[in-house]
Parts: C-alpha cells; structure tokens; sequence
C-alpha cells in the first residue's frame, strides 16, 4: 500500500529544482509551484518557468504556476530596497514567496510544503526555515524544514543541470540581485586590467 504524503514544493527555478524534486518523490508525492514575482525580467521569468516545465514534465511532477505580480515583490521589499544581497530585503522575498506556497497548499487540500530555495550556497537556511515555519501556522498546514544543500545536494544540482542542458543563472533572480552581479563582474573584470601580465619563463 502506498503511504506517502503528499507536498507542494516551491520551485525557484529548474536548475535547483533538478535535485530537490527526485530527492522529494523518494518519499512524498510530489506537486510543485512556480511562484517567482522576483524575477526580471519579464523574459528571465518566462525562460526560468518554461525550463521548470520541462523539468516537471520528465520527472513526472505536476506543476502549479502562480501569478506573475511584480509588484506584489516590489511592495514586499520596498522598505528594504537599498540594502545588499543577504540582508532583510532577501528575508521578505523569501517571506512572499513561502507564504504564498503555503497559501496554494491549503486551497489544494496539501498538508506540507517546502521550497528549493535551500539546496543554493547564496540562500540562508535558517531565514528560509523561520519562513517556512511561520507561513505555515497562518494557513494551518505544516512546513518540511530540510536544508537541501547538504549531503552534496548543491553539487547534485550542478550535475544534473549539465546533463540535462539546463541554464545555471548567474544571479538570484531579482532586479537588485542582477544589479549587484553586474557590478561585481564589472570590478572583477577591471580588476584582471590591472593584474601585471607574467614575464615569460
């Protein structure tokens, strides 16, 4: 007989999805949600759903897709708008994002939920699970706390997005997020102008 429950799983994108969600279905019956109002732009959010879909439709995983509301992440953050990337302004997206997960679970009758968010280095675990776990007392369901980056999950994600041709980003998602990516390339780039070349052996 099969007992396994049933979770919703936030998705952030399919890169980090391609490790969370065949770990998840060892044990859960797997839905995901792809709820990203973070995401610009507009053409970024559209490659980063379409990959997801793929990615749901080869693991067999039912996919739930959420409103594109910018705005919605843009009033979340307002307040916190100026301050740098691991600070209170990535808590409140995380905050958006996992509330409305929580929120979608409880309309489609899913006692559990969880988020990808986690198997990324740049994400803080326990923020994503303080989350999580609040999300989950407002709309009665209850949240699955698992830092998906240990036992190599990170590493597995990498892996599996090679084999399967999928697009690693190089920033979280959000329009500050691809400022300060840009800003860090630009003064590594100029850092390499100035590094002396090596005199020939």
């Amino acid at each position: 007989m099969n007992d396994k429950k049933s979770i919703l799983v936030h998705t952030c994108c399919a890169s980090c999805s391609s490790y969370v969600l065949p770990h998840l279905q060892e044990n859960f019956h797997v839905s995901a949600f792809f709820y990203n109002p973070n995401i610009y732009p507009e053409k970024e959010y559209f490659l980063r759903l379409e990959e997801t879909k793929s990615l749901c439709y080869h693991l067999g995983v039912n996919l739930v897709i959420g409103p594109y509301n910018s705005s919605a992440w843009t009033n979340a953050i307002y307040s916190c708008r100026n301050l740098p990337e691991k600070s209170k302004r990535c808590w409140k997206c995380y905050n958006l994002r996992l509330d409305n997960t929580a929120r979608k679970a409880a309309d489609l009758g899913i006692g559990l939920f969880t988020t990808t968010l986690s198997v990324s280095p740049h994400k803080i675990y326990n923020r994503i699970e303080e989350g999580g776990k609040r999300a989950a007392e407002r709309f009665s369901v209850a949240f699955h706390s698992e830092d998906f980056k240990k036992k190599d999950g990170f590493k597995i994600s990498v892996k599996r997005s090679k084999q399967l041709g999928l697009i690693r980003q190089n920033y979280c998602g959000c329009v500050l997020s691809l400022k300060e990516s840009e800003r860090k390339l630009g003064q590594k780039e100029e850092g390499d102008k100035r590094t002396p070349n090596k005199p020939d052996m």
